[in-house]
């Protein structure tokens, strides 16, 4: 029997996100990787709001890559968020090819609690985009240390393409290349992606080790963009 909702209830918590999804053992949803194509292009969330701003008075113009969110959380996760204005994201990324799932940090110094539940946002929203709204999703994948094993791969489907990453990772240091590497070989055996997308630096012993089985597909960041003097947009 139905559960009935009392009146005045407002939905905090966005359920509505996941209607009709199916959960993992630890409660994450699962977001099918609706994306049939690699992207052509990337661009990160805070410049394809600039774009929508720049084109406000063209409804229907389209750009031809995919929004990522590998910046600052408060970038994209604030009280005019795609969280909190749900709405207001939707009106942006609908011009655009499709998404990479939004990064919500899973920072190691975090509580487990609230690393967990911004792995849950990730698959959340973009099961919302991808299945309820129809548009082409990528999951973003991201781990921490070893306890975050049991769960941050949660919801993401074998053999399809992921993204990661590699910026603010914090590679140049050989203590953090090694929890890096160490999440990134048990992401292969956990997931076997056939596409790796790699935002950022994929100079790196652990990509180059697969590059003859699995397709590493590497995007510039803005950092080094701006480095070189191009404009990432």
């Amino acid at each position: 029997m139905p559960t009935k909702v009392r009146a005045g209830c407002k939905d905090n918590w966005n359920a509505f996100m996941v209607k009709g999804a199916e959960f993992t053992k630890n409660d994450i949803p699962s977001c099918p990787t609706t994306a049939t194509q690699i992207p052509n292009k990337i661009i990160s969330y805070s410049a394809a709001k600039t774009l929508c701003n720049k084109f406000k008075h063209y409804k229907n113009f389209s750009v031809d890559a995919f929004v990522h969110f590998y910046i600052d959380d408060y970038k994209f996760d604030s009280n005019n968020g795609i969280w909190a204005n749900w709405r207001g994201a939707l009106k942006i990324l609908k011009h655009f090819a499709g998404i990479i799932t939004p990064d919500f940090s899973t920072n190691s110094d975090f509580p487990e609690p609230l690393k967990i539940w911004n792995t849950c946002r990730m698959r959340t929203f973009g099961y919302w985009y991808g299945v309820l709204q129809g548009g082409a999703v990528i999951n973003n994948v991201r781990w921490g240390k070893k306890e975050t094993f049991k769960y941050c791969f949660d919801g993401i489907p074998k053999n399809s393409i992921v993204a990661i990453g590699t910026v603010a990772s914090g590679l140049k240091s050989l203590k953090n290349r090694e929890l890096f590497t160490v999440g990134f070989e048990k992401m292969l055996k956990v997931l076997k992606p056939k596409t790796i997308l790699v935002y950022g630096s994929d100079n790196y012993e652990c990509f180059d080790k697969v590059r003859n089985k699995i397709e590493i597909v590497h995007f510039q960041s803005a950092k080094d963009l701006a480095l070189r003097g191009e404009v990432n947009e």
